[in-house]
């Protein structure tokens, strides 16, 4: 989903061209709208912008002057001045930016949607060229790009060892061109990945390596950051601000983080099926502090962050249950693989590895092998239980350490496999009543706040949701898009309203969300088939 935000002092143009866009393509580009230089700005410091479509000569902050802090924020956003002026000054000032173009407002609504669809069409082009490009780039560094994933998954085992000797560690980030700076501190995300079903592995390779030229495309202009592939198979990202670019975007660069985070879970969805979800440290961190940031950074994502939710979550003490505990290692490597697999929901191979282990170790094991074998898969479901508090959800969990209460070894190993469908079914089920929710509160919250600003942007703030998947997620459980949602509110409390005599039409549309009343009988009208005046008067007659 793309962002479209409009900017002009004249009120009703910003809401005509605001109603316009909300009705041009829903579902695929969420439009924002301000009176002001200032006003357009908040908008940036709030979330991503793809383009903005300004007037120039504007009190306060004119256009040119707001399009120049624009692209500080957000470099790739693209501009459609759109002008009542025709001065050659204006018109030489605007094409000599880049990514600009520039209107009359004469031209007309179709000139302009024909415009922004332009716009649209060549962000898509240029992102995928760019993909292109940077996937070339990826393969001709294959090497060194192994060699600083090897040395960062070291690093990462002890990090408050290896990096206590500051000359040696920063010897070492020279030599293998590691473009971070070992003495500042970083900021961490972690990626969880749900591929398709029914990928190779050379396959998910291949996605993987476009994940990472996603990332690296729109990402590199303003960060350095290199990324490994953790034992779990999730993706770690280190970052720093590009040098030139530390003072400024310093303040700035969460919030240009989490917009941008919801690009690459945009296009990784929509050009490779891939679901990823992401965990990000709210503050930098020292680089002996790596390690036990990771660590926090996996409790959060397995304990908020579902198989195939596309979120976006941020490191905060009180997202760590003072219940929760450190991952079980299992001496034998499948298990441990296994309990990875439990941990990031992936019912499918947990149950496959079960199956496999289960078949080999009671045709081949010694009798204490399939019993040291048993008790390793139970004591993982066994603390999984334990740690959620599922104990009144799991039916028959205790009989987990109880070998002997199975009548034989392969009963026990039946009553893994039941244990861990079960344990899959709930997680199954609180994901979607999370989601279902997360979305009646959204209507609650919309339904009792129809005066109020009710963009994606806003909703997704208020609710801590991904503004994209939002959308996405409020589709698949209403049938209708979030906006229409909207707009179907609105209409149903207006006509409520205006069975009120003596309330004026402009109070009416105050009350639903329109400053404009000249707006709201224009939606109104759109929506009903008459103005206001009209429906109250049909009220009279009947």
């Amino acid at each position: 989903m793309y962002r479209l935000l409009i900017v002009d002092d004249e009120e009703i143009i910003t809401d005509a061209l605001f109603e316009v866009f909300s009705h041009f393509m829903p579902g695929e580009l969420d439009v924002c709208k301000a009176y002001s230089g200032k006003e357009a700005l908040d908008w940036m410091a709030r979330t991503r912008i793809d383009i903005v479509l300004t007037d120039i000569a504007m009190p306060g902050m004119d256009g040119l002057e707001l399009i120049e802090r624009v692209q500080t924020y957000w470099p790739r956003c693209k501009v459609i001045f759109l002008t009542g002026h025709s001065k050659f000054e204006y018109t030489y000032q605007a094409i000599q930016m880049p990514n600009v173009r520039y209107l009359l407002k004469t031209e007309g609504y179709d000139k302009v949607t024909e415009t922004v669809t332009e716009v649209l069409q060549e962000i898509q082009q240029s992102n995928l060229e760019n993909l292109l490009l940077e996937k070339s780039r990826e393969q001709l560094f294959a090497y060194e790009f192994m060699a600083q994933g090897d040395f960062m998954r070291h690093l990462l085992q002890k990090s408050n060892t290896i990096c206590a000797d500051r000359e040696n560690i920063v010897n070492e980030f020279n030599k293998l061109n590691i473009a971070l700076d070992p003495t500042n501190g970083v900021v961490m995300v972690l990626g969880r990945l749900t591929y398709p079903k029914g990928k190779t592995y050379t396959e998910r390779s291949e996605i993987l390596s476009s994940v990472r030229a996603t990332w690296d495309y729109h990402l590199s202009e303003q960060v350095n950051s290199i990324g490994i592939v953790d034992k779990h198979g999730d993706i770690l990202w280190f970052i720093q601000p590009l040098p030139k670019l530390k003072e400024k975007l310093n303040d700035h660069l969460l919030r240009y983080l989490e917009g941008t985070l919801e690009l690459i879970q945009e296009e990784c969805f929509g050009s490779l099926g891939l679901t990823i979800g992401f965990t990000v440290c709210e503050k930098y961190c020292n680089w002996e502090e790596v390690t036990q940031q990771y660590d926090r950074l996996r409790q959060l994502q397995l304990m908020k962050v579902g198989d195939r939710i596309p979120i976006i979550l941020w490191d905060n003490p009180d997202h760590i249950s003072e219940n929760s505990s450190n991952e079980v290692f299992i001496p034998l490597h499948k298990v441990e693989i296994m309990a990875a697999h439990l941990e990031a929901n992936r019912a499918e191979e947990f149950l496959g590895n079960l199956e496999e282990i289960s078949n080999t170790i009671q045709q081949n094991g010694s009798c204490q092998q399939i019993i040291e074998t048993y008790f390793s898969i139970a004591l993982i479901l066994y603390s999984y239980i334990n740690r959620l508090g599922w104990h009144n959800r799991i039916e028959n969990y205790e009989k987990l350490l109880s070998l002997d209460t199975h009548p034989s070894m392969k009963d026990g190993f039946i009553h893994l496999k039941q244990i861990a469908e079960e344990i899959f079914q709930v997680k199954q089920t609180d994901e979607r009543d999370r989601s279902s929710q997360i979305i009646d509160c959204i209507c609650n919250y919309i339904e009792k706040n129809l005066s109020e600003d009710l963009s994606l942007v806003r909703l997704a703030e208020i609710h801590y949701f991904n503004p994209s998947y939002l959308s996405y997620f409020f589709k698949q459980e209403r049938g209708i898009n979030l906006s229409e949602y909207i707009d179907k509110c609105r209409i149903r409390r207006a006509k409520e309203l205006l069975q009120d005599g003596d309330l004026k039409i402009r109070e009416v549309a105050a009350s639903v969300g329109y400053n404009s009343a000249h707006s709201f009988t224009r939606f109104f009208k759109k929506v009903s088939g008459m103005t206001p005046k009209e429906y109250r008067e049909s009220l009279l007659v009947s």
